[in-house]
């Protein structure tokens, strides 16, 4: 017979009364439309500045690399908006106050980081 620990046995009547996750979306397609949909206002505008300048340097150069970089960039910032509204912009605040103060006060030391990891290991 196989051993099950008893934190993992529960009651089946107990597990219908848990909510379902919350089903997370799929990351917008890598076309411009889908990707400024996914943004607020005020991220929708810098994506517009963005893609102006991506689109007249990619006539300069005939080259659609830029244009890839700034949709596969600009994809993930948008996939981050939809799961997390507000998140690049807390991220800015945060690494702004970083250079500004010279550290992160929420960082873990190193050697905190290094024996948790080591911990974990051990499991």
């Amino acid at each position: 017979m196989l051993w099950v620990p008893a934190a993992i046995v529960f009651d089946m009547a107990s597990a219908a009364t848990l909510p379902d996750p919350a089903p997370v979306p799929p990351p917008p397609p890598p076309e411009p439309q889908a990707i400024r949909a996914c943004l607020a206002p005020t991220l929708a505008a810098e994506f517009d500045r963005e893609w102006e300048t991506v689109l007249d340097r990619v006539k300069q150069s005939m080259d659609l690399a830029d244009l890839h970089e700034l949709l596969n960039k600009w994809r993930h910032t948008a996939y981050l908006e939809i799961r997390d509204p507000g998140s690049y912009y807390r991220l800015l605040a945060k690494a702004e106050q970083i250079m500004r103060t010279g550290g992160n006060p929420d960082a873990v030391p190193f050697e905190e980081m290094q024996a948790l990891i080591r911990q974990r290991q051990t499991r």
